[in-house]
């Protein structure tokens, strides 16, 4: 038997720039103790817990969660790339749904260091290698770091088939600064004009610009799961649900299509979103609001079309016309996305968590999607793995 899963209490810390951060375990405990506080909950009554971080020594979960309490619940540690804190989130809800256990902690937390992300181990194979292989060939020439190459090489794929321009991606790239402003938990707030964001530096020149990517940052943010019944006999609040949710990896086409756009996870994202509507008995259309995984403006774009908000081809329209931002056909990032917001990998999962619910309680402030109901999360990490998830207005 299943059991429905409830979002019952979300916290989330400022996310902050490399080297202003508190050291990991602070960062996680406080995020935690936020979401306990916002659920009413003690730390005793989490059954389970499910921590993820990318850069950190095994048993850091542990070491962060015995900050709050060390009640011997079975904490399991998770490494997915920049999908970690949603794959957090899909293993709590996992085991909330199939009645293992009634209330479970998701936590995820980073400590980034400034520039360009990189391997840490340089003594054994690359999880990367043959999406480095292929990225080097598809884009050969491009002088640029491997994230960048990728995300970057994934739009020019769109601009060529599709004549997108630049500077629909830097529309992009102001709308977030513009949904960004009215986040306090958001590092940049600035509002950014179109002319600001092209005429940045530019780190490929024709395709990207610096302000086109996402920032490092340290933050932390958590999620509380529970059952219908635990909810009830706690009288927690039940007024956001998740409804749907899938995990994908990749398929042959990633390679084998010699397209940046399914190197970077563009087949991914569709299967996941494509199986979350079809297990909600939903559409595209009935989205009131989205955070989906812009690490780079260029991501953002072509999520647009593997989550079906707009047919292929039509994303420039989409962006053009206002259709992601109030006003439009569905509110995408209103908490500024990782553009804005930054992009701690293990905590960015649960910050868009914590969005969502905040926007479906009617939480939001200033940045409210009116009459938010139906709430989709995209979560990507390259290598790969990709977590969609519905949330519902109970």
């Amino acid at each position: 038997m299943s059991s429905e899963v409830f979002v019952a209490g979300v916290g989330m810390i400022p996310f902050v720039k490399p080297g202003a951060q508190a050291p990991y375990p602070q960062m996680g405990a406080q995020a935690a103790r936020a979401a306990l506080d916002d659920a009413r909950l003690a730390y005793g009554d989490v059954q389970q817990a499910y921590v993820g971080y990318v850069y950190g020594d095994s048993t850091a979960g542990q070491r962060a969660l015995y900050e709050v309490g060390m009640s011997g619940v079975p904490i399991v540690n998770v490494n997915n790339n920049c999908a970690t804190g949603s794959t957090a989130l899909f293993l709590a809800r996992q085991a909330v749904e199939s009645g293992a256990a009634d209330c479970v902690l998701a936590l995820g937390f980073e400590h980034m260091r400034p520039g360009a992300l990189g391997a840490v181990f340089d003594d054994r194979p690359s999880p990367f290698e043959r999406f480095d292989a292929v990225a080097g060939e598809l884009v050969d020439g491009a002088d640029v770091p491997l994230a960048l190459r990728y995300f970057g090489g994934a739009g020019l794929a769109h601009m060529r088939q599709y004549g997108t321009r630049l500077e629909t991606f830097a529309k992009i790239r102001a709308k977030a600064s513009r949904h960004a402003a009215n986040n306090p938990l958001a590092l940049l707030r600035k509002v950014l004009t179109e002319d600001e964001v092209m005429s940045a530096p530019m780190v490929w020149p024709g395709v990207m610009t610096r302000l086109m990517a996402c920032p490092p940052t340290c933050g932390a943010a958590a999620a509380l799961l529970v059952s219908k019944d635990f909810a009830r006999s706690r009288g927690l609040d039940m007024r956001v649900r998740i409804a749907a949710q899938a995990m994908t990896t990749d398929r042959p086409q990633a390679f084998e299509a010699r397209d940046m756009r399914e190197l970077v996870g563009f087949g991914m994202a569709r299967e996941a979103a494509r199986q979350v509507y079809e297990r909600a008995g939903i559409s595209p259309a009935d989205v009131d609001v989205v955070e989906l995984h812009d690490c780079f403006a260029h991501n953002e774009l072509i999520s647009y079309e593997a989550l079906g908000l707009c047919a292929p081809g039509d994303a420039e329209k989409f962006v053009v016309d206002g259709d992601n931002t109030y006003g439009g056909r569905v509110v995408t990032n209103p908490s500024g996305g990782l553009l804005s917001k930054g992009h701690p990998l293990g905590a960015t999962g649960l910050a868009q968590c914590t969005e969502l619910t905040q926007q479906l309680r009617g939480e939001a402030g200033a940045r409210q999607v009116e009459g938010a109901r139906l709430g989709l999360q995209h979560n990507l990490g390259l290598g790969g793995a990709c977590v969609v998830t519905l949330y519902e207005k109970a």
